[in-house]
C-alpha cells in the first residue's frame, strides 16, 4: 500500500482519479497550488486507487495523505 502525500503547503485545484481506478507509477493523481504555481503530485508506485482523503478546495500541510494506493 503507497500514500500519496502532499509535498509542500498549498491547495487542491484538481483530482484526477476516483476510487477503483488503475494508476501507474508516477501517475498524476492530484494537482495543487503552491507558491502560485500548479504542481502534479504523482503515485510512488502502480496499483488500484483504494481511498480519496480530499477534495478540490481543499487547502492541506505538507505530509498530509490525499490518496491511498494499493
Amino acid at each position: 500500500m503507497a500514500e500519496v502525500t502532499m509535498p509542500m503547503n498549498g491547495k487542491v485545484i484538481s483530482v484526477n482519479v476516483e476510487v477503483g481506478q488503475q494508476v501507474q507509477e508516477d501517475e498524476e493523481v492530484v494537482i495543487i497550488e503552491a507558491m502560485k504555481m500548479e504542481l502534479p503530485v504523482v503515485t510512488p508506485e502502480g496499483g488500484t486507487v483504494k481511498e480519496i482523503k480530499v477534495k478540490v478546495g481543499d487547502s492541506c500541510q505538507a505530509g498530509d495523505v490525499l490518496v491511498v494506493v494499493e
